[in-house]
């Protein structure tokens, strides 16, 4: 039994020791400068709080909308996709993180030898107890290094999923109100189908009556054929409208949360602020995702530096061992063993050095993406903002220009009932004006999507309602310049110091 207590006391100050050791080493090196080379400003100032802020149940008023968005969060594939893989990514940290604790299993033998030429005699050994099976002294800080990197990949597969629910929130949103106005658009090819319908038959009789010639019935049924064109068209908008709403929410979407009149107010917001530049950094996740990633690949520097020290492993076993089963469980039986391999690497080709310079690849790659992410979100918000900067002039001239067509209809008609006129000014003025308020159609539901793109390209989407507060954990990196700034006078370690030199050879 003491012999029980020294192995174990000894097995604690040994791991207590590594343990300690690891908490010291890290070989990530420095952490890169990002420059992602932009203004950091908005075409469109305003001091007020991002639109951001707000939970989607707030920002999008029709309660149609909101609820067909739930179901979409419920059911969405590629939602359920990220986050199966935050699952994984979960469980692939945890094994990660296990390789800093001792795996210690149980084992039993029994062994029966016989001695050559004295088949009466045998000797046999019976064995049972604990053993610390090859458990790696975490010195240089490569399993930790491996810990931050899967800490960090875990990261950001969380917040690649709320990069996922703000597109697909974006997506659902702009697919229900491509429904309505698809419908809308059908009305008027339909409406337009039955003028020009009403105007061909008008020109059949002048022609039977030999009062016209053929070319102002032959104008009559081009125009006809071209409005029954766009009205089989539309209709196979609003089918594809509504099948791509289906797959976004992964189920089908009942008729009774569709709006086939056209949406004209998406949401109660009279102001659409933008916040400071600086906001967005927090506010979008596909940020933290690539900041994340950055963070990963410096601990991957950290874990191929590592390698170019030796490989230090403890082993043990404590148990009880006996020639004779009957004496396996007396006093006197017990037995154990500990050691250390020590496993150094002389002559590898290179290869070590060489994953060292694909890990520094790495993280050159991903300060390469994380700065292109950057650059990406400003730009982002700046093309929704440029949109919304113009996009009340180009409504007023739109309708404008649809009234003056379609009074020029009327007027054309007036003078054609009065025998002033030929009735291909009739026919001209019908082809303007639908032209004109289909555009009109496009343009509004044009200012309905920006509305929609500038919320998603601020970071909205994120929460559900307005007070909830959305917190991201800290990378592995930021945690080490935390722990830097706390202790500004630490010095580095013998490895870190050699690889100084090393690099500055």
């Amino acid at each position: 039994m003491q012999n029980l207590w020294s192995f174990t006391g000894r097995s604690i100050a040994v791991s207590a020791l590594a343990l300690a050791l690891t908490a010291c080493q890290s070989m990530r090196g420095p952490e890169p400068v990002v420059e992602p080379n932009i203004s950091g400003n908005y075409l469109i100032n305003n001091s007020g709080p991002s639109i951001a802020e707000l939970g989607y149940k707030e920002y999008f008023s029709d309660p149609r909308l909101i609820q067909v968005i739930d179901q979409a969060l419920a059911n969405n594939r590629d939602l359920r996709k990220a986050a199966l893989n935050i699952d994984k990514a979960q469980a692939q940290y945890k094994i990660t993180a296990n390789g800093l604790l001792p795996t210690i299993g149980a084992n039993a033998g029994v062994l029966q030898q016989d001695i050559s030429g004295q088949s009466s005699k045998s000797d046999g050994a019976y064995s049972v107890g604990l053993a610390l099976t090859n458990y790696e002294i975490d010195f240089w800080g490569r399993i930790r290094s491996l810990k931050d990197n899967a800490l960090d990949n875990y990261l950001a597969t969380a917040s690649a999923r709320d990069s996922t629910q703000i597109s697909l929130i974006s997506q659902v949103a702009q697919a229900w109100v491509s429904y309505s106005y698809a419908n809308a658009a059908l009305d008027i090819a339909n409406n337009t189908m039955k003028s020009q319908l009403e105007s061909m038959n008008i020109n059949q009789k002048r022609f039977d009556a030999g009062i016209d010639n053929g070319v102002a019935l032959s104008n009559a049924k081009i125009l006809v054929e071209q409005a029954r064109a766009d009205v089989y068209n539309y209709q196979t908008q609003v089918l594809q409208a509504k099948n791509l709403l289906d797959l976004l929410v992964g189920a089908p979407v009942d008729v009774s949360l569709l709006s086939r009149q056209k949406v004209t107010k998406i949401t109660n917001n009279k102001v659409f602020n933008a916040g400071l530049p600086s906001t967005l950094l927090q506010n979008r996740p596909d940020i933290k995702t690539a900041e994340y990633q950055l963070s990963a690949a410096g601990a991957n520097i950290g874990a191929a530096r590592a390698r170019m020290f030796p490989n230090i492993n403890l082993v043990g076993q404590l148990g009880l061992s006996s020639n004779d089963l009957s004496n396996l469980f007396k006093s006197g039986s017990s037995v154990w063993t500990y050691g250390l391999n020590l496993d150094v690497p002389i002559f590898d080709w290179g290869t070590r050095r060489a994953n060292i310079k694909v890990s520094e690849a790495d993280q050159k790659i991903a300060v390469a993406d994380y700065e292109k992410t950057i650059q990406s979100a400003f730009r982002e918000v700046n093309d929704a903002l440029a949109v919304r900067k113009n996009i009340a002039d180009r409504l007023s001239s739109t309708k404008r220009l649809y009234e003056a067509n379609y009074k020029t209809y009327t007027l054309n008609l007036a003078r054609f009932r009065a025998g002033i006129d030929g009735f291909g000014m009739v026919l001209d003025a019908q082809r303007w004006t639908y032209a004109a308020e289909q555009g009109l159609n496009q343009l509004q539901q044009a200012e309905i999507n920006n509305q929609i793109e500038l919320y998603k390209a601020l970071g909205g989407g994120i929460k559900a309602n307005t007070s909830e507060v959305i917190q991201y954990a800290p990378s592995s990196a930021e945690k080490r310049q935390a722990r830097d700034a706390e202790n500004p006078n630490k010095k580095p370690s013998l490895a870190e110091r050699w690889f100084e030199k090393s690099a500055n050879k």
